[in-house]
């Protein structure tokens, strides 16, 4: 890919991560199958990706279009699963990759080259850490739901989602500043605040190791793409 192919999928991306996984509450995601839920998610993906494309406003039109239909097939056809998160989320890559590949230069006659030179430095390094912290949270929400434990003992609300997005930011992070031999710190840290419980039951322990290496396995991943990305582009 050329240069401006390069930065306008990664502004796009960031774009898309801010949409999806920021800007996009709860509520909206419970209430997607109601037009006004949808319109308004809509909307934000128009926004953003007019801000970080630099206010190319048909291409904004054309993308915010793409996914609300496809959010739509996703939650009226789809089943709630994992397959079909990885599906929803690959198809709305690969929209913001062959927009970027058919109309690189789109973005060039709006704000996009008045941004400071490591604009899409920054850009690359925010999307990269909503993809590992925040996206990671469904996938391995759904991963996990198979092998909910009936006796797994009851814990402050929503502590085991904001565990997740620290542990998986935390990765993130320490790979990004060349520091990967603090995930070992990490894990020995949960394993001990973790080794009374899962010490006594058998199944709460292989649900938590699981859970961790599919939280800890997404993390890596995506901080290893991001941070090739980066050396790609000299940064």
């Amino acid at each position: 890919m050329t240069l401006a192919t390069t930065e306008l999928f990664i502004a796009l991306l960031t774009a898309h991560m801010l949409a999806d996984f920021v800007f996009q509450t709860t509520g909206m995601v419970l209430n997607k199958k109601r037009p006004a839920a949808l319109l308004m998610h809509g909307i934000h993906v128009f926004v953003l990706t007019a801000l970080f494309s630099g206010g190319a406003m048909w291409l904004s039109l054309a993308i915010a279009a793409s996914h609300i239909a496809i959010d739509a097939i996703k939650v009226y056809f789809a089943p709630d699963s994992l397959r079909t998160y990885l599906t929803d989320q690959a198809a709305h890559i690969a929209i913001l990759l062959g927009v970027a590949l058919w109309v690189p230069n789109s973005a060039l006659t709006g704000l996009w080259p008045l941004l400071p030179p490591d604009g899409i430095k920054l850009s690359l390094m925010i999307s990269g850490l909503i993809a590992a912290s925040m996206a990671g949270g469904p996938a391995v929400g759904y991963l996990m739901a198979r092998y909910k434990v009936a006796a797994q003992p009851q814990g402050l609300e929503n502590a085991g989602r904001i565990i997740g997005l620290m542990e998986r930011g935390l990765i993130y992070l320490m790979i990004l500043i060349g520091e990967p031999a603090g995930i070992g710190f990490l894990i020995a840290a949960k394993s001990i605040l973790r080794f009374d419980t899962v010490s006594k039951d058998q199944k709460i322990s292989e649900y938590v190791i699981i859970g961790t290496l599919a939280s800890f396995g997404w993390a890596l991943a995506v901080s290893l793409i991001a941070t090739s990305t980066l050396f790609r582009l000299g940064y």
